[in-house]
């Protein structure tokens, strides 16, 4: 599904280069719960950014089902984004005055699409929170609000969901179950990656990718992976 190949990124700040990554070549399969990790400043957000046809890579092909999107237009890549692929971050991005399934319906608003309420409550149901449609993101714990983040990325049914250190605003019990949710999407057939620098996160996916300054140093298989984070 994602092929990335000899994918290098330079950003230009005035007469100054900064090369954010170095050449990285990954194969992501259907079906992959994959961790992405590196400490700051290794290129991993720059990655995600580039998968989730946020950014362009600078050379390279990064290939999409077999398409080659490094080149695409801005309003091509937007449909690849709306359709394709679900985002979750850290910071849940929930509109503070907006109810949990308004907040799950944007996504289908921008895309003009007027039968939102049955797609946004089956969303919210699919993450366990049928019973707090109605409630404000003030009204719910952090948890809570990162599962109605992952409802409304799962509102356009995308194969592909990335999550950028998703628990990262999260004490270690509501880590878990955001964990244990997206272990779950994973188990029916989407593709998951996960971008993170915890350990603990890393441990749960069942294959991990290291990079560095840049550069991939290790691509493994996890094959005594824990569920969840303790």
């Amino acid at each position: 599904m994602i092929q990335l190949e000899d994918l290098t990124k330079v950003y230009r700040m005035g007469k100054v280069e900064v090369r954010a990554l170095y050449g990285v070549d990954l194969t992501i399969d259907d079906g992959e719960l994959v961790a992405i990790m590196g400490p700051s400043g290794s290129g991993k957000t720059t990655l995600m950014n580039i998968v989730g046809c946020l950014d362009v890579p600078t050379s390279g092909r990064y290939l999409l089902d077999g398409t080659d999107v490094s080149r695409l237009s801005d309003n091509r890549l937007a449909k690849i984004r709306s359709r394709r692929i679900g985002f979750v971050f850290q910071s849940f991005n929930l509109v503070a005055r907006t109810t949990a399934i308004r907040n799950v319906e944007l996504p289908l608003v921008y895309a003009g699409v007027r039968a939102r309420r049955n797609p946004a409550r089956l969303a919210l149901e699919q993450v366990g929170l049928g019973d707090r449609q109605k409630h404000l993101p003030n009204e719910l714990s952090g948890g809570q609000q990162q599962r109605v983040a992952i409802a409304r990325a799962l509102i356009n049914d995308p194969a592909i969901l990335l999550a950028d250190e998703p628990t990262g605003n999260l004490d270690t019990a509501s880590s878990a179950e955001i964990l244990k949710l997206l272990g779950a999407l994973n188990d029916t057939g989407r593709t998951v990656v996960v971008i993170t620098h915890e350990e603990e996160v890393a441990r749960f996916a069942k294959r991990v990718v290291r990079l560095r300054d840049g550069r991939i140093v290790s691509d493994q298989v996890q094959r005594n992976r824990t569920e969840v984070i303790a």
